[in-house]
């Protein structure tokens, strides 16, 4: 199996979103916009957009005021401390929310699947190039003890029927065909002469040339 990635923990997102918020306090407005920017890229809002300009010119209030215009220079530090502050433990769960537990399932059984095909690839290719090795290495043989995981090939010419018929689409009577047609021919070289030869629906091609490897 490719490797999970694993969730952040309820309790660490927690206090990240709360370390995120305390930063207008703890810059004293400083690196407000900073943490607006933040917000409008996550949030992908006009509003939190219009947020991160208007602390914008607070900051530039406030440098450009500190010892010439008291007045100016505390209301945008107000600004940028006090409300900077209130407002991103307002936004906080928006631009950190919690994960979907059945949207994270998903990408992995995604993930899951997208690695048993790269693991047919891989194996279809090394079968192609040694027929030996991986005749040694079992591919296509689930039935026999092996540690090689090919991601589930099915080798047409030497599984036994109880393997194919584990295959898409598989019924006994098909499986029937294709040990009576593999009886007949000694070996197949592909899905599309399975078919052809069993006498197999056409709608069976495209599992069969997913799932099912060839060797001599």
């Amino acid at each position: 199996m490719p490797p999970a990635a694993v969730p952040r923990p309820p309790g660490a997102r927690t206090f990240l979103s709360v370390l995120w918020a305390l930063v207008p306090l703890g810059s004293v407005g400083a690196l407000t916009p900073a943490v607006f920017l933040h917000a409008a890229i996550k949030m992908r809002s006009t509003l939190a957009w219009a947020a991160f300009v208007i602390y914008l010119v607070g900051t530039v209030t406030m440098f450009t005021t500190v010892s010439s215009n008291d007045a100016l220079f505390s209301a945008g530090l107000i600004l940028n401390t006090l409300g900077g502050t209130a407002h991103a433990f307002a936004v906080r769960r928006r631009v950190f929310p919690r994960p979907d537990p059945v949207a994270y399932g998903n990408d992995q059984a995604i993930q899951f699947a997208q690695h048993r095909r790269d693991l047919r690839q891989e194996a279809r290719e090394l079968a192609e190039r040694d027929p030996g090795l991986a005749m040694e290495l079992r591919i296509g043989r689930p039935d026999l003890p092996r540690r090689y995981d090919d991601g589930g090939l099915v080798d047409m010419n030497h599984a036994p029927g109880a393997v194919i018929a584990g295959l898409p689409g598989m019924t006994p009577e098909l499986v029937e065909q294709i040990l009576e047609a593999r009886q007949a021919v000694g070996t197949f070289t592909s899905a599309v002469e399975v078919c052809v030869t069993a006498n197999l629906p056409a709608d069976l091609t495209s599992p069969l040339t997913e799932y099912t490897v060839y060797l001599p």
